[in-house]
């Protein structure tokens, strides 16, 4: 097992642990929209995925078949999840099937992402965007899994 792999795993256990404690058990006590919404507002700054094709971001030899689609599922997430905001905000009848369709290809990119990295043994080339998988990725998964039980 890497670092960036340990790494990973400790951070997602960290957000779990603070999303167990603090929002899981009071969630019936808040409104849908006030966390739905910082919650699509997080993710709204997956563009920063876009890191991953950035030279001085990542070192040289970064695997291609990781970057690519790492790199465009998560400005397809960040587009998404800015697109669902109005939809929440407003209460609009379409904010449901938004929410949806975000949060499926954000889990599937993530997933898909990690699984990528690991056959391709990206984690070498992270450089500076090395944040994003060990310390952003596990607080996005944290929060896919709190938006699917709001979806439910």
């Amino acid at each position: 097992m890497n670092i960036l792999t340990i790494n990973l795993i400790l951070s997602l256990f960290i957000f779990w642990i603070v999303a167990k404690i603090y929002l899981l058990p009071r969630l019936d006590e808040f409104r849908t929209q006030s966390v739905l919404v910082p919650i699509l507002l997080l993710h709204s700054f997956r563009h920063l995925g876009l890191m991953f094709l950035a030279p001085g971001a990542t070192y040289v030899g970064i695997p291609s078949q990781f970057a690519y689609p790492a790199a465009y599922g998560d400005l397809i997430a960040a587009v998404l999840a800015l697109l669902s905001i109005p939809a929440v905000v407003s209460g609009h009848w379409i904010a449901n099937l938004l929410v949806w369709i975000f949060n499926a290809e954000g889990t599937l990119d993530l997933l898909t992402a990690i699984t990528l990295a690991t056959m391709y043994g990206a984690s070498p080339y992270m450089g500076p965007a090395y944040w994003i998988p060990a310390f952003w990725v596990p607080a996005l998964l944290v929060t896919h899994y709190i938006t699917f039980l709001i979806l439910m």
